[in-house]
Protein backbone atom coordinates (compact mmCIF):
# COMPACT_ATOMS: atom_id res chain seq x y z
CA UNK A 1 0.00 0.00 0.00
CA UNK A 2 2.86 2.39 0.88
CA UNK A 3 4.61 1.69 -2.45
CA UNK A 4 1.35 2.24 -4.39
CA UNK A 5 0.83 5.56 -2.58
CA UNK A 6 4.38 6.69 -3.40
CA UNK A 7 3.87 5.68 -7.06
CA UNK A 8 0.60 7.61 -7.29
CA UNK A 9 2.18 10.75 -5.79
CA UNK A 10 5.11 10.43 -8.22
CA UNK A 11 2.71 10.12 -11.16
CA UNK A 12 0.35 12.97 -10.14
CA UNK A 13 1.42 15.33 -12.99
CA UNK A 14 0.83 12.58 -15.57
CA UNK A 15 -2.47 11.62 -13.89
CA UNK A 16 -3.63 15.23 -14.16
CA UNK A 17 -2.70 15.29 -17.86
CA UNK A 18 -4.52 12.00 -18.55
CA UNK A 19 -7.64 13.11 -16.65
CA UNK A 20 -7.72 16.44 -18.49
CA UNK A 21 -7.52 14.75 -21.91
CA UNK A 22 -10.22 12.19 -21.03
CA UNK A 23 -12.56 14.92 -19.74
CA UNK A 24 -12.00 17.06 -22.83
CA UNK A 25 -13.02 14.13 -25.02
CA UNK A 26 -16.18 13.45 -23.02
CA UNK A 27 -14.94 10.63 -20.75
CA UNK A 28 -15.43 12.47 -17.44
CA UNK A 29 -17.58 9.65 -16.05
CA UNK A 30 -14.64 7.27 -16.46
CA UNK A 31 -12.39 9.73 -14.57
CA UNK A 32 -14.88 9.83 -11.70
CA UNK A 33 -15.37 6.08 -11.74
CA UNK A 34 -11.65 5.40 -11.42
CA UNK A 35 -11.32 7.84 -8.52
CA UNK A 36 -8.79 10.00 -10.36
CA UNK A 37 -10.74 13.22 -9.78
CA UNK A 38 -10.89 12.78 -6.00
CA UNK A 39 -7.19 11.91 -5.86
CA UNK A 40 -6.22 15.01 -7.84
CA UNK A 41 -8.56 17.32 -5.92
CA UNK A 42 -7.08 16.15 -2.62
CA UNK A 43 -3.65 16.93 -4.09
CA UNK A 44 -4.82 20.45 -4.88
CA UNK A 45 -5.03 19.98 -8.65
CA UNK A 46 -8.18 21.44 -10.16
CA UNK A 47 -9.85 19.69 -13.10
CA UNK A 48 -11.94 21.49 -15.71
CA UNK A 49 -14.93 19.34 -16.55
CA UNK A 50 -16.07 20.87 -19.85
CA UNK A 51 -15.59 19.33 -23.29
CA UNK A 52 -16.03 21.34 -26.47
CA UNK A 53 -19.33 21.05 -28.32
CA UNK A 54 -17.46 19.95 -31.45
CA UNK A 55 -15.88 16.98 -29.61
CA UNK A 56 -19.06 16.02 -27.76
CA UNK A 57 -20.84 15.48 -31.09
CA UNK A 58 -18.33 12.82 -32.22
CA UNK A 59 -19.06 9.10 -31.88
CA UNK A 60 -17.62 7.34 -28.83
CA UNK A 61 -15.05 5.27 -30.82
CA UNK A 62 -13.73 8.42 -32.51
CA UNK A 63 -13.44 10.25 -29.18
CA UNK A 64 -11.52 7.42 -27.50
CA UNK A 65 -9.21 7.05 -30.51
CA UNK A 66 -8.39 10.77 -30.55
CA UNK A 67 -7.83 10.76 -26.76
CA UNK A 68 -5.40 7.83 -27.06
CA UNK A 69 -3.51 9.63 -29.85
CA UNK A 70 -3.13 12.73 -27.70
CA UNK A 71 -1.98 10.77 -24.63
CA UNK A 72 1.15 9.51 -26.34
CA UNK A 73 3.12 6.34 -27.16
CA UNK A 74 1.91 3.95 -24.44
CA UNK A 75 -1.75 4.78 -25.06
CA UNK A 76 -1.34 4.56 -28.84
CA UNK A 77 0.16 1.10 -28.33
CA UNK A 78 -2.74 0.22 -26.01
CA UNK A 79 -5.16 1.18 -28.78
CA UNK A 80 -3.24 -1.01 -31.21
CA UNK A 81 -3.55 -3.95 -28.78
CA UNK A 82 -7.28 -3.28 -28.44
CA UNK A 83 -7.54 -3.29 -32.25
CA UNK A 84 -6.61 -6.98 -32.09
CA UNK A 85 -9.43 -7.76 -29.63
CA UNK A 86 -12.05 -8.57 -32.23
CA UNK A 87 -13.64 -10.83 -29.60
CA UNK A 88 -14.36 -7.83 -27.34
CA UNK A 89 -15.25 -4.90 -29.60
CA UNK A 90 -17.70 -4.63 -32.50
CA UNK A 91 -16.32 -3.84 -35.98
CA UNK A 92 -16.85 -0.05 -35.87
CA UNK A 93 -14.72 0.19 -32.68
CA UNK A 94 -12.01 -2.03 -34.22
CA UNK A 95 -12.01 0.17 -37.34
CA UNK A 96 -11.25 3.24 -35.21
CA UNK A 97 -8.53 1.52 -33.17
CA UNK A 98 -6.90 0.42 -36.44
CA UNK A 99 -6.49 4.09 -37.40
CA UNK A 100 -4.01 4.49 -34.57
CA UNK A 101 -0.48 4.47 -35.92
CA UNK A 102 2.94 4.89 -34.41
CA UNK A 103 4.16 7.49 -36.91
CA UNK A 104 5.05 10.63 -34.93
CA UNK A 105 7.20 13.70 -35.61
CA UNK A 106 10.88 12.64 -35.49
CA UNK A 107 13.14 13.60 -32.62
CA UNK A 108 15.85 15.99 -33.91
CA UNK A 109 19.18 14.31 -34.62
CA UNK A 110 20.88 16.54 -32.00
CA UNK A 111 18.86 14.76 -29.28
CA UNK A 112 19.15 11.30 -30.87
CA UNK A 113 22.93 11.60 -31.26
CA UNK A 114 23.71 10.95 -27.57
CA UNK A 115 21.42 7.89 -27.59
CA UNK A 116 23.15 6.54 -30.72
CA UNK A 117 26.63 7.05 -29.25
CA UNK A 118 25.66 5.27 -26.01
CA UNK A 119 23.96 2.39 -27.86
CA UNK A 120 26.65 1.87 -30.50
CA UNK A 121 29.62 2.47 -28.20
CA UNK A 122 31.02 5.19 -30.44
CA UNK A 123 30.21 7.92 -32.92
CA UNK A 124 27.89 6.66 -35.73
CA UNK A 125 30.25 8.17 -38.29
CA UNK A 126 33.12 6.08 -36.84
CA UNK A 127 31.15 2.83 -36.55
CA UNK A 128 29.73 2.97 -40.09
CA UNK A 129 31.27 3.90 -43.42
CA UNK A 130 28.28 6.19 -43.98
CA UNK A 131 25.43 7.24 -41.66
CA UNK A 132 22.47 9.31 -42.84
CA UNK A 133 21.22 11.56 -39.98
CA UNK A 134 17.84 11.98 -41.71
CA UNK A 135 15.46 9.34 -40.25
CA UNK A 136 13.74 6.95 -42.66
CA UNK A 137 10.86 6.42 -40.22
CA UNK A 138 9.88 7.79 -36.81
CA UNK A 139 7.65 5.65 -34.61
CA UNK A 140 6.51 6.20 -31.03
CA UNK A 141 9.24 3.97 -29.55
CA UNK A 142 12.12 4.08 -32.03
CA UNK A 143 13.50 5.89 -35.08
CA UNK A 144 15.09 4.25 -38.12
CA UNK A 145 18.14 5.50 -40.03
CA UNK A 146 20.01 4.27 -43.11
CA UNK A 147 23.70 3.43 -42.89
CA UNK A 148 26.45 1.53 -44.71
CA UNK A 149 28.84 -0.91 -43.05
CA UNK A 150 32.58 -0.74 -43.63
CA UNK A 151 32.27 -3.64 -46.12
CA UNK A 152 29.70 -1.69 -48.17
CA UNK A 153 26.56 -3.52 -46.95
CA UNK A 154 23.46 -1.30 -46.74
CA UNK A 155 21.77 -1.56 -43.31
CA UNK A 156 19.02 0.09 -41.32
CA UNK A 157 19.67 1.26 -37.75
CA UNK A 158 16.70 1.26 -35.40
CA UNK A 159 17.35 3.14 -32.14
CA UNK A 160 15.07 3.90 -29.19
CA UNK A 161 13.86 7.44 -28.63
CA UNK A 162 15.58 9.12 -25.63
CA UNK A 163 13.63 8.94 -22.36
CA UNK A 164 10.91 6.68 -23.79
CA UNK A 165 11.36 4.01 -21.08
CA UNK A 166 10.49 6.28 -18.13
CA UNK A 167 7.41 7.69 -19.92
CA UNK A 168 6.08 4.24 -20.77
CA UNK A 169 6.73 2.80 -17.29
CA UNK A 170 4.83 5.70 -15.68
CA UNK A 171 1.86 5.16 -18.00
CA UNK A 172 1.93 1.40 -17.32
CA UNK A 173 1.75 2.00 -13.56
CA UNK A 174 -1.29 4.22 -14.07
CA UNK A 175 -2.97 1.73 -16.43
CA UNK A 176 -2.42 -1.17 -14.03
CA UNK A 177 -3.95 0.84 -11.17
CA UNK A 178 -6.89 1.86 -13.38
CA UNK A 179 -7.47 -1.76 -14.50
CA UNK A 180 -7.63 -3.00 -10.90
CA UNK A 181 -10.08 -0.23 -9.95
CA UNK A 182 -12.22 -0.90 -13.01
CA UNK A 183 -12.40 -4.62 -12.25
CA UNK A 184 -13.23 -3.89 -8.61
CA UNK A 185 -15.86 -1.20 -9.16
CA UNK A 186 -17.56 -2.27 -12.40
CA UNK A 187 -18.69 -5.92 -12.24
CA UNK A 188 -19.63 -5.87 -15.95
CA UNK A 189 -15.99 -5.25 -16.89
CA UNK A 190 -14.73 -8.47 -15.30
CA UNK A 191 -15.68 -10.68 -18.21
CA UNK A 192 -13.25 -8.62 -20.32
CA UNK A 193 -10.50 -9.12 -17.68
CA UNK A 194 -8.97 -5.60 -17.85
CA UNK A 195 -6.09 -6.61 -15.55
CA UNK A 196 -5.14 -9.40 -17.97
CA UNK A 197 -5.37 -7.01 -20.94
CA UNK A 198 -2.98 -4.54 -19.28
CA UNK A 199 -0.69 -7.45 -18.36
CA UNK A 200 -0.69 -8.57 -22.02
CA UNK A 201 -0.05 -4.96 -23.02
CA UNK A 202 2.90 -4.69 -20.60
CA UNK A 203 4.50 -7.80 -22.12
CA UNK A 204 3.91 -6.51 -25.65
CA UNK A 205 5.48 -3.12 -24.85
CA UNK A 206 8.37 -4.81 -23.06
CA UNK A 207 9.14 -6.79 -26.22
CA UNK A 208 8.99 -3.65 -28.36
CA UNK A 209 11.27 -1.72 -26.01
CA UNK A 210 13.87 -4.49 -26.20
CA UNK A 211 15.23 -4.12 -29.73
CA UNK A 212 17.42 -7.20 -29.21
CA UNK A 213 14.21 -9.22 -28.85
CA UNK A 214 13.17 -8.17 -32.35
CA UNK A 215 16.61 -9.25 -33.58
CA UNK A 216 16.13 -12.70 -32.02
CA UNK A 217 12.74 -12.93 -33.74
CA UNK A 218 14.42 -12.17 -37.07
CA UNK A 219 16.99 -14.92 -36.51
CA UNK A 220 14.22 -17.41 -35.71
CA UNK A 221 12.34 -16.62 -38.92
CA UNK A 222 15.58 -16.76 -40.90
CA UNK A 223 16.14 -20.32 -39.63
CA UNK A 224 12.53 -21.30 -40.41
CA UNK A 225 12.85 -20.11 -44.03
CA UNK A 226 16.49 -21.01 -44.62
CA UNK A 227 15.37 -23.60 -47.21
CA UNK A 228 12.99 -21.24 -49.05
CA UNK A 229 14.70 -19.01 -51.66
CA UNK A 230 11.38 -17.23 -52.36
CA UNK A 231 11.21 -15.62 -48.90
CA UNK A 232 13.82 -13.05 -47.85
CA UNK A 233 14.43 -12.34 -44.13
CA UNK A 234 16.96 -9.61 -43.22
CA UNK A 235 20.24 -10.52 -41.57
CA UNK A 236 20.97 -9.15 -38.08
CA UNK A 237 24.40 -7.68 -37.29
CA UNK A 238 24.77 -8.70 -33.66
CA UNK A 239 28.09 -6.91 -33.15
CA UNK A 240 26.13 -3.62 -33.19
CA UNK A 241 22.80 -4.81 -31.74
CA UNK A 242 21.57 -4.43 -28.13
CA UNK A 243 18.40 -3.58 -26.21
CA UNK A 244 18.69 0.04 -27.35
CA UNK A 245 19.72 -0.38 -30.99
CA UNK A 246 19.05 -2.88 -33.76
CA UNK A 247 21.19 -3.05 -36.90
CA UNK A 248 19.91 -5.25 -39.72
CA UNK A 249 20.32 -5.70 -43.45
CA UNK A 250 18.29 -3.29 -45.56
CA UNK A 251 15.87 -5.03 -47.92
CA UNK A 252 15.00 -2.86 -50.92
CA UNK A 253 11.74 -3.66 -52.65
CA UNK A 254 8.30 -2.37 -53.54
CA UNK A 255 5.73 -2.05 -50.73
CA UNK A 256 2.08 -1.06 -50.64
CA UNK A 257 1.83 -0.44 -54.39
CA UNK A 258 -0.86 -1.20 -56.94
CA UNK A 259 -0.91 -4.16 -59.28
CA UNK A 260 -0.18 -1.87 -62.22
CA UNK A 261 3.09 -0.66 -60.69
CA UNK A 262 4.09 -4.22 -59.83
CA UNK A 263 3.47 -5.37 -63.39
CA UNK A 264 5.40 -2.35 -64.68
CA UNK A 265 8.33 -3.52 -62.54
CA UNK A 266 8.16 -6.98 -64.09
CA UNK A 267 6.40 -8.64 -61.14
CA UNK A 268 3.23 -10.78 -61.13
CA UNK A 269 0.71 -9.66 -58.44
CA UNK A 270 -1.13 -13.02 -58.53
CA UNK A 271 2.07 -14.95 -57.83
CA UNK A 272 3.09 -12.49 -55.08
CA UNK A 273 -0.31 -12.78 -53.37
CA UNK A 274 -0.10 -16.58 -53.42
CA UNK A 275 3.48 -16.73 -52.16
CA UNK A 276 2.82 -14.22 -49.39
CA UNK A 277 -0.19 -16.21 -48.17
CA UNK A 278 1.73 -19.50 -48.31
CA UNK A 279 4.63 -17.99 -46.34
CA UNK A 280 2.40 -16.75 -43.49
CA UNK A 281 0.33 -19.96 -43.40
CA UNK A 282 3.55 -21.94 -43.17
CA UNK A 283 4.53 -19.80 -40.17
CA UNK A 284 1.17 -20.42 -38.50
CA UNK A 285 0.39 -24.07 -39.21
CA UNK A 286 3.89 -25.55 -39.55
CA UNK A 287 6.26 -23.49 -37.40
CA UNK A 288 3.78 -22.10 -34.85
CA UNK A 289 5.72 -18.81 -34.87
CA UNK A 290 4.31 -16.08 -37.09
CA UNK A 291 4.66 -12.43 -38.09
CA UNK A 292 1.68 -10.78 -36.42
CA UNK A 293 1.58 -7.55 -38.44
CA UNK A 294 1.75 -8.38 -42.18
CA UNK A 295 0.37 -5.03 -43.34
CA UNK A 296 1.45 -3.67 -46.77
CA UNK A 297 4.37 -1.67 -45.34
CA UNK A 298 5.98 -4.76 -43.81
CA UNK A 299 5.80 -6.98 -46.91
CA UNK A 300 8.20 -6.10 -49.73
CA UNK A 301 8.10 -7.41 -53.30
CA UNK A 302 11.49 -8.27 -54.76
CA UNK A 303 12.74 -9.20 -58.26
CA UNK A 304 11.92 -12.75 -59.26
CA UNK A 305 8.52 -12.49 -57.52
CA UNK A 306 10.18 -13.03 -54.16
CA UNK A 307 8.74 -11.86 -50.82
CA UNK A 308 10.70 -9.80 -48.31
CA UNK A 309 9.39 -9.46 -44.74
CA UNK A 310 10.52 -6.77 -42.28
CA UNK A 311 9.60 -5.36 -38.83
CA UNK A 312 9.42 -8.35 -36.49
CA UNK A 313 8.54 -6.41 -33.33
CA UNK A 314 5.12 -8.08 -33.10
CA UNK A 315 5.06 -11.87 -33.41
CA UNK A 316 2.68 -14.59 -32.30
CA UNK A 317 3.36 -18.09 -31.00
CA UNK A 318 1.14 -21.18 -31.05
CA UNK A 319 1.69 -24.43 -29.20
CA UNK A 320 1.28 -27.74 -31.03
CA UNK A 321 -2.05 -28.39 -29.28
CA UNK A 322 -3.33 -24.95 -30.30
CA UNK A 323 -2.26 -25.50 -33.91
CA UNK A 324 -4.17 -28.78 -33.86
CA UNK A 325 -7.28 -26.98 -32.58
CA UNK A 326 -7.01 -24.43 -35.40
CA UNK A 327 -6.68 -27.22 -37.96
CA UNK A 328 -9.68 -29.00 -36.40
CA UNK A 329 -11.75 -25.80 -36.57
CA UNK A 330 -10.85 -25.07 -40.20
CA UNK A 331 -11.42 -28.72 -41.17
CA UNK A 332 -14.82 -28.72 -39.45
CA UNK A 333 -15.78 -25.42 -41.11
CA UNK A 334 -14.85 -26.74 -44.56
CA UNK A 335 -16.89 -29.93 -43.93
CA UNK A 336 -19.68 -27.95 -42.18
CA UNK A 337 -19.30 -30.18 -39.14
CA UNK A 338 -21.36 -28.49 -36.42
CA UNK A 339 -20.14 -30.73 -33.59
CA UNK A 340 -16.52 -30.27 -34.63
CA UNK A 341 -16.83 -26.45 -34.56
CA UNK A 342 -18.73 -26.54 -31.25
CA UNK A 343 -16.10 -28.74 -29.58
CA UNK A 344 -13.24 -26.41 -30.51
CA UNK A 345 -15.13 -23.34 -29.25
CA UNK A 346 -15.88 -25.13 -25.97
CA UNK A 347 -12.19 -26.00 -25.63
CA UNK A 348 -11.34 -22.32 -26.15
CA UNK A 349 -13.85 -21.19 -23.53
CA UNK A 350 -11.79 -22.90 -20.80
CA UNK A 351 -13.44 -22.66 -17.36
CA UNK A 352 -15.93 -19.99 -18.44
CA UNK A 353 -19.56 -20.88 -17.84
CA UNK A 354 -21.16 -21.50 -21.26
CA UNK A 355 -24.77 -21.91 -22.35
CA UNK A 356 -23.97 -24.85 -24.63
CA UNK A 357 -27.46 -25.07 -26.08
CA UNK A 358 -27.41 -21.44 -27.19
CA UNK A 359 -23.84 -21.75 -28.52
CA UNK A 360 -24.77 -24.90 -30.49
CA UNK A 361 -27.73 -23.06 -32.03
CA UNK A 362 -25.49 -20.13 -33.02
CA UNK A 363 -22.93 -22.51 -34.59
CA UNK A 364 -25.69 -24.18 -36.63
CA UNK A 365 -26.98 -20.78 -37.75
CA UNK A 366 -23.43 -19.69 -38.71
CA UNK A 367 -22.79 -22.78 -40.84
CA UNK A 368 -26.20 -22.50 -42.52
CA UNK A 369 -25.35 -18.95 -43.59
CA UNK A 370 -22.44 -20.44 -45.59
CA UNK A 371 -24.44 -23.43 -46.82
CA UNK A 372 -25.09 -22.17 -50.36
CA UNK A 373 -21.61 -20.75 -50.93
CA UNK A 374 -18.95 -22.56 -52.88
CA UNK A 375 -15.64 -23.05 -51.12
CA UNK A 376 -13.87 -20.50 -53.31
CA UNK A 377 -16.42 -17.85 -52.33
CA UNK A 378 -15.81 -18.18 -48.58
CA UNK A 379 -13.82 -15.24 -47.21
CA UNK A 380 -11.66 -16.18 -44.25
CA UNK A 381 -11.80 -12.63 -42.85
CA UNK A 382 -15.60 -12.54 -42.86
CA UNK A 383 -15.76 -16.06 -41.42
CA UNK A 384 -13.39 -15.25 -38.54
CA UNK A 385 -15.29 -12.02 -37.85
CA UNK A 386 -18.51 -14.04 -37.67
CA UNK A 387 -16.92 -16.50 -35.25
CA UNK A 388 -15.61 -13.74 -32.98
CA UNK A 389 -19.00 -11.96 -33.08
CA UNK A 390 -20.66 -15.24 -32.06
CA UNK A 391 -18.21 -15.66 -29.18
CA UNK A 392 -18.77 -12.05 -28.11
CA UNK A 393 -22.56 -12.56 -28.07
CA UNK A 394 -22.06 -15.67 -25.90
CA UNK A 395 -19.79 -13.76 -23.48
CA UNK A 396 -16.76 -15.81 -24.49
CA UNK A 397 -13.25 -14.41 -24.94
CA UNK A 398 -10.67 -15.72 -27.37
CA UNK A 399 -7.50 -17.14 -25.78
CA UNK A 400 -4.72 -14.55 -25.91
CA UNK A 401 -2.59 -16.53 -28.38
CA UNK A 402 -5.46 -16.69 -30.90
CA UNK A 403 -6.24 -12.98 -30.90
CA UNK A 404 -3.13 -12.07 -32.91
CA UNK A 405 -3.66 -15.06 -35.21
CA UNK A 406 -7.18 -14.03 -36.22
CA UNK A 407 -6.03 -10.47 -36.79
CA UNK A 408 -3.07 -11.69 -38.86
CA UNK A 409 -5.22 -13.87 -41.13
CA UNK A 410 -7.72 -11.05 -41.69
CA UNK A 411 -4.90 -8.59 -42.53
CA UNK A 412 -3.25 -11.13 -44.81
CA UNK A 413 -6.44 -11.76 -46.76
CA UNK A 414 -6.90 -8.01 -47.25
CA UNK A 415 -3.34 -7.68 -48.55
CA UNK A 416 -3.84 -10.60 -50.95
CA UNK A 417 -7.02 -9.07 -52.37
CA UNK A 418 -5.25 -5.73 -52.89
CA UNK A 419 -2.73 -7.52 -55.07
CA UNK A 420 -5.18 -9.87 -56.79
CA UNK A 421 -8.95 -9.19 -56.74
CA UNK A 422 -9.51 -12.89 -57.45
CA UNK A 423 -7.38 -13.98 -54.46
CA UNK A 424 -9.18 -16.50 -52.20
CA UNK A 425 -7.50 -17.21 -48.89
CA UNK A 426 -9.47 -20.41 -48.41
CA UNK A 427 -7.76 -21.91 -51.50
CA UNK A 428 -4.42 -21.61 -49.71
CA UNK A 429 -5.68 -22.66 -46.26
CA UNK A 430 -7.27 -25.92 -47.44
CA UNK A 431 -4.07 -27.64 -48.71
CA UNK A 432 -2.26 -26.84 -45.44
CA UNK A 433 -5.16 -28.21 -43.39
CA UNK A 434 -5.38 -31.38 -45.48
CA UNK A 435 -1.61 -31.91 -45.24
CA UNK A 436 -1.67 -31.58 -41.44
CA UNK A 437 -4.69 -33.94 -41.18
CA UNK A 438 -2.96 -36.54 -43.36
CA UNK A 439 0.25 -36.21 -41.33
CA UNK A 440 -1.69 -37.01 -38.15
CA UNK A 441 -2.67 -40.46 -39.41
CA UNK A 442 0.63 -41.66 -40.83
CA UNK A 443 1.92 -44.82 -39.09
CA UNK A 444 4.79 -42.87 -37.52
CA UNK A 445 2.52 -40.17 -36.08
CA UNK A 446 0.00 -42.72 -34.75
CA UNK A 447 2.79 -44.75 -33.12
CA UNK A 448 4.30 -41.60 -31.52
CA UNK A 449 0.92 -40.50 -30.13
CA UNK A 450 0.13 -43.99 -28.85
CA UNK A 451 3.52 -44.29 -27.14
CA UNK A 452 3.10 -40.84 -25.56
CA UNK A 453 -0.41 -41.71 -24.29
CA UNK A 454 0.76 -45.02 -22.80
CA UNK A 455 3.70 -43.31 -21.09
CA UNK A 456 1.45 -40.61 -19.60
CA UNK A 457 -1.09 -43.20 -18.40
CA UNK A 458 1.64 -45.29 -16.75
CA UNK A 459 3.04 -42.17 -15.04
CA UNK A 460 -0.40 -41.34 -13.63
CA UNK A 461 -0.88 -44.91 -12.33
CA UNK A 462 2.63 -45.02 -10.87
CA UNK A 463 2.17 -41.65 -9.08
CA UNK A 464 -1.33 -42.44 -7.75
CA UNK A 465 -0.30 -44.21 -4.46
CA UNK A 466 2.15 -41.42 -3.61
CA UNK A 467 -0.42 -38.68 -4.37
CA UNK A 468 -3.09 -40.42 -2.26
CA UNK A 469 -0.62 -40.86 0.61
CA UNK A 470 0.26 -37.14 0.52
CA UNK A 471 -3.42 -36.17 0.39
CA UNK A 472 -4.37 -38.38 3.39
CA UNK A 473 -1.37 -37.16 5.41
CA UNK A 474 -2.25 -33.50 4.76
CA UNK A 475 -5.89 -34.19 5.66
CA UNK A 476 -4.88 -35.79 9.01
CA UNK A 477 -2.70 -32.78 9.81
CA UNK A 478 -5.43 -30.33 8.84
CA UNK A 479 -3.39 -28.87 6.01
CA UNK A 480 -5.88 -29.42 3.19
CA UNK A 481 -6.82 -25.99 1.85
CA UNK A 482 -9.71 -24.87 -0.30
CA UNK A 483 -9.05 -21.63 -2.18
CA UNK A 484 -12.10 -19.44 -2.76
CA UNK A 485 -11.73 -16.46 -5.06
CA UNK A 486 -14.49 -14.12 -3.89
CA UNK A 487 -14.65 -10.98 -6.03
CA UNK A 488 -14.87 -7.62 -4.21
CA UNK A 489 -14.32 -9.29 -0.78
CA UNK A 490 -11.37 -7.00 -0.04
CA UNK A 491 -13.38 -3.96 -1.12
CA UNK A 492 -16.28 -5.06 1.09
CA UNK A 493 -13.87 -5.48 4.01
CA UNK A 494 -12.58 -1.92 3.55
CA UNK A 495 -16.16 -0.62 3.47
CA UNK A 496 -17.03 -2.58 6.64
CA UNK A 497 -13.89 -1.28 8.34
CA UNK A 498 -14.78 2.34 7.43
CA UNK A 499 -18.36 1.89 8.63
CA UNK A 500 -17.11 0.42 11.93
CA UNK A 501 -14.76 3.37 12.43
CA UNK A 502 -17.57 5.86 11.82
CA UNK A 503 -19.87 3.96 14.20
CA UNK A 504 -17.20 3.94 16.91
CA UNK A 505 -16.59 7.67 16.48
CA UNK A 506 -20.34 8.26 16.63
CA UNK A 507 -20.63 6.40 19.94
CA UNK A 508 -17.64 8.27 21.40
CA UNK A 509 -19.12 11.59 20.26
CA UNK A 510 -22.49 10.77 21.86
CA UNK A 511 -20.67 9.79 25.08
CA UNK A 512 -18.77 13.07 25.08
CA UNK A 513 -21.99 15.06 24.63
CA UNK A 514 -23.70 13.23 27.54
CA UNK A 515 -20.62 13.45 29.79
CA UNK A 516 -20.09 17.13 29.02
CA UNK A 517 -23.74 17.87 29.74
CA UNK A 518 -23.38 16.26 33.19
CA UNK A 519 -20.16 18.21 33.90
CA UNK A 520 -21.95 21.46 32.97
CA UNK A 521 -24.36 20.92 35.88
CA UNK A 522 -21.60 20.35 38.46
CA UNK A 523 -20.41 23.38 40.41
CA UNK A 524 -16.76 24.03 41.04
CA UNK A 525 -13.62 23.43 39.07
CA UNK A 526 -11.90 25.67 36.44
CA UNK A 527 -14.13 27.82 34.28
CA UNK A 528 -13.89 29.59 30.89
CA UNK A 529 -16.33 32.36 29.92
CA UNK A 530 -18.25 31.46 33.05
CA UNK A 531 -18.73 27.82 31.96
CA UNK A 532 -17.03 24.65 33.30
CA UNK A 533 -13.79 24.24 31.31
CA UNK A 534 -13.91 20.41 30.98
CA UNK A 535 -17.54 20.44 29.87
CA UNK A 536 -16.74 23.08 27.25
CA UNK A 537 -13.75 21.07 25.97
CA UNK A 538 -15.92 17.96 25.73
CA UNK A 539 -18.51 19.79 23.62
CA UNK A 540 -15.72 21.21 21.39
CA UNK A 541 -14.20 17.73 20.77
CA UNK A 542 -17.67 16.31 20.12
CA UNK A 543 -18.29 19.08 17.55
CA UNK A 544 -15.09 18.32 15.61
CA UNK A 545 -15.85 14.58 15.75
CA UNK A 546 -19.30 15.27 14.28
CA UNK A 547 -17.79 17.34 11.48
CA UNK A 548 -15.34 14.49 10.70
CA UNK A 549 -18.16 11.89 10.63
CA UNK A 550 -20.34 14.03 8.31
CA UNK A 551 -17.39 14.71 5.96
CA UNK A 552 -16.42 11.00 5.94
CA UNK A 553 -19.97 9.94 5.03
CA UNK A 554 -20.19 12.63 2.31
CA UNK A 555 -16.85 11.59 0.80
CA UNK A 556 -17.83 7.91 0.80
CA UNK A 557 -21.06 8.81 -0.99
CA UNK A 558 -19.12 10.52 -3.80
CA UNK A 559 -17.16 7.32 -4.46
Amino acid sequence: MLWETISIVRDLPRLHEIASVLIRYGWGDLVRLLGISGMLERAGRVLHWQSTSEISQLDAPVRIRRALEELGPAFVKLGQVLATRVDMFPPHWIAEFEKLHSQVPPVPYERMHAELVAALGGEPEAVFARFDPEPVAAASIAQVYRATLKDGTAVVVKVRRPGIESVIHADLRILEHAAKLLESEVPESRRYDPVQIVSQFRRSLGRELDLAKEARNIDQFARDFADDPLVKIPRVYWEFTSQRVNVQEEIIGLAGVSGERLRAAGLDPKVLAARGADAVLRMVLVHGYFHADPHPGNVLFLPGNRIGIIDFGMVGMLTESRRNQIVDLLHALVRKDEQGVLQVLLDWSGDTSVDEERLAYDVTELLQSYDNLQLKDVKIGALLNDITAMMRENDLLLPADLILLFKTLITLEGLGQQLDPEFHMIDHVTPFVEAVIQQRYTPGALFARGRRSVREALEVVADLPRDLRHLLRDARRGRVKVDLDLKRLDHFGHQLDSASNRLTMGILTASLVIGSSIIMTVKGGPELFGLPLFGLLGFLIAFFNSVWIVFSIWRAGKH
